[in-house]
């Protein structure tokens, strides 16, 4: 598979990741309102929808920071912070389309509607990414694990060995 091709295939696993993580939040706030009605709630007839859709362009979105930010890099010298920020900043620009969504058939300007949905936004974007960043670590050392079996069945001498550690 070409390299271009097998990014694009990871940006929309990302993406439907993501997606799948809006739409339980959207099922939760939907399961408060009818529990307790209040007024974010009301906002919204099908929170996990309007959820997911921007999970998926901030997957997406994350994906080609990603591919910019961590260039040539290995997700093991990736900061988690840096992970987390980037993800907290693509959650605030993904609240932008529930925000137009929302604002576009009443009055209501849309700063104050992205400034209540920015928060949950940034912080649902910074823990994607996090949780993002730990499962590719995790994968990583499989993959580590699975190729260092291969490796231990050549084995080393006693004197390559002791070169490989530093005379130990």
């Amino acid at each position: 598979m070409s390299g271009w091709l097998r990014r694009l295939k990871g940006a929309i696993g990302m993406g439907v990741i993501w997606a799948a993580s809006g739409f339980a939040a959207g099922g939760v706030i939907e399961l408060i309102h009818n529990i307790w009605p209040n007024p974010i709630g009301a906002a919204v007839d099908i929170w996990p929808m309007m959820l997911a859709i921007p999970g998926f362009l901030g997957g997406l979105g994350f994906s080609v920071v990603l591919a910019i930010a961590g260039r040539h890099r290995r997700f093991d010298e990736l900061s988690l912070g840096r992970f987390a920020v980037l993800g907290a900043a693509g959650g605030i620009v993904a609240s932008l389309v529930p925000a137009v969504l929302v604002t576009a058939g009443s009055e209501a300007p849309i700063w104050s509607v992205v400034l209540e949905l920015a928060s949950p936004f940034a912080i649902g974007g910074a823990a994607a990414a996090a949780g993002t960043l730990v499962v590719a670590r995790l994968s990583e050392d499989q993959d580590l694990l699975t190729s260092g079996e291969e490796i231990a069945s050549v084995g080393l001498t006693a004197e390559e060995a002791r070169e490989l550690l530093g005379d130990r």
